[in-house]
Parts: structure tokens; C-alpha cells; sequence
């Protein structure tokens, strides 16, 4: 029972932060830490950043990946993903092929952005340890009932998943599903008076998509952010004409993201999907909708 969102190996926020709607309130934030899951029952950040010896140092016995540890002190193995390919995001159509990194040497953006994730979320190879195949946080029953969530995502293969990696791309040009945006050399921007910019100005553009080979990529990073579970602070800016606050979030999501609010009207989770997916947004359609929380 897996759920799409850029990088579906998520981890979900607990039961003890309040179901807000949108903004906590002036100066307000959410009363858990907000690492969230990923302090790993306690452990925290060594759990995945090994300070001294990388994967050695967190007592897996490495025999094929000699840089262990040299990159962000990344301390899980990653040697039986290293050159693996998946293919993400069947469309019925279309799946995306992705040949992860052969080295943490690569120098490429699905080093930090995808294979990082897929040492702990794939489950398949990787058997991720700290991970114990489902959330072990209480999640609003109005989003999963009572199913246990999986946090494991390559075990049924990855192609209900959204498409991530070197191949998966944010296009421009408008048309389809484009945004009437520019693409310079893997740098999305919104000239003035576009479609995009008034979208902007409604919500956001609060993904972070990786340039490779003058595209902008999709990686579990560009729409997760590993370290902040349960909120995001939004400036009022050229990136986002929302009021300046502490928003709530769910799913370590870059942006105001909530499908347990209990407005009906809301469509903040839709607005964060629309950041690429332009073809559904109210701007597009000649909507005069903005953001409701």
C-alpha cells in the first residue's frame, strides 16, 4: 500500500504533533523533534552519518565498497546496490531506467540524492539497518486505516513508484504537463508574468531538483528533506509568495504538505504535486484558485 510522493521511501510523522492546517501560528512550531523517524529509535544522526569509518564504524562488515564513509560520512553499505538498475514509474507506457552510481566516487546527483536513501529504503538488496520493514509511528488513521505502512520500497520491485533518478526529468516550454518555465542548464526559473511565476506566487516552488547533463532531475532529495519530518519554513520571496511562517508538513516533504487536514476545501497537497505537474494546476486550467489550507 505504497503512496507516491517523489521519493515514497518516507518515513511518516508520529501522533504526538498537533493536525494543523496550515501556518503553527506566529513563532510556533511542532512540539516533536523534528528529525522525527529518522532519529532511528533514539540513535539520531550516527545512524546514517557514521563519524569515524563509515559503514565499518557502524558494525556492518563492508567487503565492497572501499570508500565507505567518504562521502557526507554516509555510514550504511551500499555495496549491493552499486551499479544496480531499477526502472521507476510505470505509466502504463513508459517506465524511467535508472543505473545507480558504481562508486560513492561518482560525482553524480543520484549519489546523495537517491542511492543514500535506497541503503536504508530499498530492502531488497539493501537490507537497511535500523529499518524494521514498517512505521513504527502512529499515523492518522483518515490517511492508511489500519494497515501497517511499509518503509521498505524496492521489495515489490520500484515501478509504483514515482520515477527518480538521472532519467527522470522536470521539462519546460509549457504544454502537457510543463510549466511555461526556462531551463538553464538544469536551473528551472519562472520569467515574469507566466503561468508559473502567478503558481509561485499562489504556493511555491519548494523542490529541489538536481542539473545533470543540462536537465533538472527528480531525486528521493528533490522532494524530501531527510532532516526536518513535521515542518517547513517558508519565507515570503521570490520562491514562494505564502505569508512568511512555520508551516506543518507530513512525509519529510519540502513544502506545506497535509492530506489528514480536515478542511475539505483544502488543496495544499495537490499545490505541492502541481510544482511539476503544471497540466493540473488551477493556473493552467484558468482557475483563480490559490492555496487553501
Amino acid at each position: 500500500m505504497k503512496r507516491i510522493a517523489l521519493a515514497l521511501w518516507i518515513c511518516l510523522f508520529g501522533a504526538g504533533v498537533a493536525m494543523g492546517q496550515g501556518p503553527y501560528g506566529p513563532g510556533a512550531g511542532p512540539a516533536t523533534d523534528v528529525l522525527g523517524a529518522h532519529l532511528l529509535y533514539g540513535r539520531g544522526c550516527p545512524g546514517c552519518h557514521a563519524p569515524h569509518s563509515g559503514a565499518l564504524g557502524n558494525g556492518l562488515a563492508v567487503t565492497k565498497d572501499p570508500n565507505t564513509g567518504n562521502v557526507a560520512l554516509w555510514g550504511e553499505d551500499a555495496s549491493t546496490l552499486f551499479g544496480v538498475t531499477i526502472q521507476t514509474g510505470n505509466t502504463g507506457t513508459q517506465t524511467f531506467s535508472e543505473t545507480l552510481p558504481a562508486s560513492w566516487m561518482a560525482g553524480t546527483p543520484d549519489v546523495l540524492g537517491l542511492l543514500t536513501c535506497l541503503t536504508c529504503h530499498d530492502g531488497n538488496t539493501a537490507k537497511g539497518p535500523m529499518m524494521k520493514g514498517v512505521l513504527y509511528e502512529t499515523v492518522p488513521p483518515k490517511i492508511y486505516g489500519t494497515n501497517p505502512i511499509p518503509t521498505f520500497i524496492g521489495t515489490n520491485g520500484y515501478q509504483n513508484d514515482h520515477p527518480v533518478g538521472l532519467n527522470a526529468t522536470i521539462g519546460c516550454g509549457g504544454g502537457g504537463d510543463n510549466w511555461d518555465c526556462v531551463n538553464t542548464a538544469g536551473v528551472i526559473s519562472w520569467p515574469a508574468g507566466s503561468k508559473m511565476a502567478q503558481f509561485v506566487q499562489n504556493y511555491g516552488f519548494f523542490v529541489q531538483p538536481q542539473a545533470y547533463g543540462g536537465q533538472a532531475t527528480v531525486q528521493c532529495t528533490t522532494c524530501h528533506n531527510q532532516h526536518v519530518m513535521n515542518v517547513v519554513s517558508v519565507t515570503n520571496g521570490p520562491n514562494s509568495g505564502l505569508a512568511t511562517a512555520n508551516y506543518y508538513t507530513m512525509f519529510f516533504i519540502r513544502a506545506p504538505y497535509n492530506p489528514a487536514t480536515d478542511n475539505p476545501l483544502a488543496n495544499q497537497t495537490a499545490q505541492f504535486c502541481r510544482q511539476c505537474h503544471a497540466g493540473e494546476s488551477n493556473e493552467v486550467n484558468g482557475g483563480t484558485a490559490g492555496t487553501v489550507f
